[in-house]
């Protein structure tokens, strides 16, 4: 592990958070968290409410919510892992923000997801196709808490 890693996580119930911390402490990576210019409250995360916030912008695939603070330089990394929480089996669109507001061309890109239920498959598979020029490496979802050996024998395996 002598690259230099990031790891940028989205999290609105800490979950996300939680895992991205012991994936910086495993990988002895910087950690940068996607802040949302508006804050997600408990009704705009209830995916059962068709006019709930979530649920329209996950309809919406050109939904860009804004983030605000200032972007990681990102000529300092050579490998980013995005962490998220699966929304309708796909990576919440602030996301595409952060992806779309960064330079990424030329790293490692891994995503890592929780999910009260739903797998990584699709959002991988999502993402790719949405930013076929990006080196993405497989993803991992971490709903289990892992022990540190186990985070950094996955990130030895992707290459980081």
């Amino acid at each position: 592990m002598n690259e230099k890693i990031l790891i940028a996580y989205f999290s609105c119930t800490g979950t996300t958070r939680t895992t991205a911390e012991e994936l910086a402490e495993a990988a002895n990576a910087d950690l940068y968290e996607i802040v949302p210019e508006i804050p997600y409250t408990m009704a705009d995360l209830n995916w059962n409410d068709p006019a709930s916030r979530t649920s329209v912008e996950m309809r919406d695939t050109s939904s860009r919510p804004n983030i605000v603070g200032t972007l990681p330089d990102m000529d300092k990394y050579e490998v980013v892992f995005i962490g998220f929480p699966v929304w309708w089996y796909i990576a919440p669109t602030i996301v595409n923000t952060f992806i779309e507001r960064c330079d990424l061309s030329g790293k490692k890109i891994v995503p890592f997801a929780t999910s009260g239920g739903s797998g990584i498959a699709n959002c991988e598979k999502n993402l790719r196709l949405n930013y076929p020029n990006l080196d993405w490496r497989p993803g991992k979802l971490l709903n289990k808490r892992l022990s540190k050996a186990q985070l950094s024998d996955w990130i030895e395996l992707i290459g980081a």
